[in-house]
């Protein structure tokens, strides 16, 4: 798996995309395509954490795909390296000239750097892609600025993708994304409530900063880690409204016509439809009857459709 790495640890020279890219859409893709072919230096992606927003302006940034999980999706594309630049005061506060000099030309020796169209930078966002050619043309540096990429629907944009998953809508997010949204969690002590009414899940314990779809009930397919066997399995996203509305949201899994002891282990989720919203029932005898019901629809929907 390629390096994550700070930009003092980076292979250098190298040939660079800047961004977020968050989500990796079609359109972060053709910006970082630019780097990994016919380019000097080593082929790589600089994006910082935590988000800007988050230290300017106190705001959740919650990602769609953390920086662990996007070296395994750079890779395949031809990127050697992801490299983390730390956002902080000290590096909001410099001009657009001096980060460009600092820390694309002088840490990371960039011998080609590409951007999408609306990428801003330095102190107050006072940088465009204008700023950036003409720094880096002082400097020899050559700067590819790629389009805005759009579709039938508009741009094609990380929100798009969140406002998909809130709502539920898997397709859509796979269709932005080119391929399955997916998120991982380890499975740590529950209530064990699920096991006395026939249903036992293994309650998830997400990364905090990883963004979930919208709360409800999913068929989804599930990967014990580090095996490769897809397991059909119904998910359960948000608080438990029958047994305790007061419970913060969680994530709980139930393997389908699986019995395996899952405690202390990694699993990989891949929701694949949402089944419905989460529902108060009368009893625990009515709230079984409707898993039931949740696995019957799961099972059919995943025997059709099939593991990615």
């Amino acid at each position: 798996m390629i390096p994550l790495c700070s930009p003092k640890e980076a292979c250098l020279p190298t040939a660079l995309a800047l961004g977020s890219f968050d989500g990796l859409h079609a359109g972060h893709r053709r910006v970082i395509e630019m780097v990994t072919t016919n380019s000097p230096g080593v082929p790589t992606v600089v994006t910082f954490w935590p988000h800007p927003r988050e230290i300017l302006y106190g705001e959740t940034r919650l990602r769609l795909d953390l920086p662990s999980e996007k070296t395994s999706l750079l890779e395949p594309i031809g990127i050697k390296q992801l490299v983390l630049v730390p956002f902080n005061y000290s590096l909001s506060n410099l001009s657009p000239k001096d980060f460009v000099t600092q820390i694309l030309l002088e840490t990371l020796q960039a011998k080609h750097i590409s951007i999408g169209a609306n990428f801003r930078f330095g102190k107050n966002r006072k940088g465009d892609a204008a700023t950036l050619q003409e720094i880096a043309k002082a400097a020899g540096i050559r700067v590819s600025v790629v389009p805005i990429l759009e579709d039938n629907e508009g741009r094609m944009s990380s929100s798009r993708i969140r406002a998909a998953l809130k709502d539920g809508e898997l397709e859509v997010a796979k269709k932005l994304m080119g391929r399955a949204y997916r998120f991982r969690g380890n499975v740590v002590s529950g209530r064990r409530l699920g096991r006395e009414i026939g249903w036992p899940t293994a309650n998830l314990q997400v990364d905090g900063r990883k963004f979930l779809p919208g709360l409800g009930v999913y068929a989804a397919w599930a990967w014990l880690t580090p095996q490769n066997t897809p397991f059909a399995a119904v998910m359960n996203l948000g608080p438990q409204p029958t047994v305790d509305p007061d419970s913060p949201s969680a994530v709980e899994v139930h393997l389908l016509d699986q019995k395996i002891e899952l405690s202390n282990k990694e699993v990989i989720i891949e929701p694949v439809k949402k089944l419905r919203d989460q529902k108060k029932f009368d009893d625990l005898k009515s709230l079984s009857t409707q898993i039931k019901e949740d696995a019957k629809l799961a099972r059919e929907i995943l025997t059709i459709l099939g593991p990615n």
